[in-house]
This record gives C-alpha cells, structure tokens and sequence, in this order.
C-alpha cells in the first residue's frame, strides 16, 4: 500500500511537471549481465575508482535484475560478492528506497533506488550503497571495499 501511494505520488508529479529526466550518470545498457559463481554472489573483476559509484544517489550500482523473476536477488548476489577493505565479513540490511527516476524499464514507467547499510566487525560508522535493479552498469567493487575470498 506504502509504495502504491508513493507510486501515485511520483505519477502526478511527473505529470504535472512534464517530463523529468533521469538525474543517474552511470547507465550503460551495453554492460555485460552479471554472472552468479560459488556463495550465490556475482562474479566481479574490476574495481571502481570513483568515489561516487555506490555512494551517490545519482551514480548508484546498476544491478539490473529482468533477467530474474526476484526482482531482489540480484541486490543480494551482488552484496554477498563484497568484503570489507581487509576482507572483512560483511554484513546488510536494506533501509529504504529513495530517490524516484523515470525509467523505461519499469512498466510503471519509474524506479526506486533500493539504500543498503553495510557493517563489518570494528567499522566506526556503517556505509550507505545505493542499489538500482532497473537499469544495467557495469558492476564493479565500490570504492574502499574488496571481493570476498572464496
């Protein structure tokens, strides 16, 4: 009921507004599709250099997940692929979702951003990623965690 409000919320918005652009920078629809190795987590290889990727409402980790009917696993694969900077255990919790964009991908016609909070053991403060199922990125580390060993 919560989201159905808000989607109708967002609708008249955008309605009443024209047409808003999508404010995210780091859609590519060439990337390639994710693929789930061992411990149900993606296989990355490549780390991001900006400080932005995953931090930055408008530069969130672009997930994409239509090639699935769970529109939250691929949250949880990509999450379970990461590690702390010295291979710490992580932990997640999904906070909320924010941050409405227009996207062609939904049939709504607009997304949410999914806001995680990770915590590993001795971490002072948790950090905030900004996950987005319904556009496709390249999918990298974030900046200052590492892949889990397996």
């Amino acid at each position: 009921m919560k989201k159905t409000v808000l989607l109708i919320t967002i609708l008249l918005a955008m309605i009443s507004c024209g047409s808003i652009k999508s404010s995210l920078k780091n859609v590519d629809n060439n990337a390639p599709v994710p693929v789930v190795g061992k411990n149900n987590a993606f296989i990355i290889t490549q780390y991001s250099k900006d400080k932005k990727y995953g931090y930055d409402k408008d530069y969130p980790i672009n997930i994409f997940y239509k090639g699935t009917k769970n529109d939250t696993i691929n949250q949880k694969y990509f999450l379970n692929a990461l590690a702390g900077p010295k291979g710490e255990k992580i932990t997640y919790k999904k906070l909320e979702n924010c941050c409405p964009f227009p996207t062609k991908t939904s049939d709504m016609g607009a997304g949410f951003l999914d806001v995680y909070e990770l915590t590993w053991e001795g971490l002072k403060k948790p950090i905030i990623l900004y996950l987005n199922i319904y556009e496709r990125g390249q999918l990298m580390v974030p900046l200052g965690l590492s892949l889990k060993k397996i």
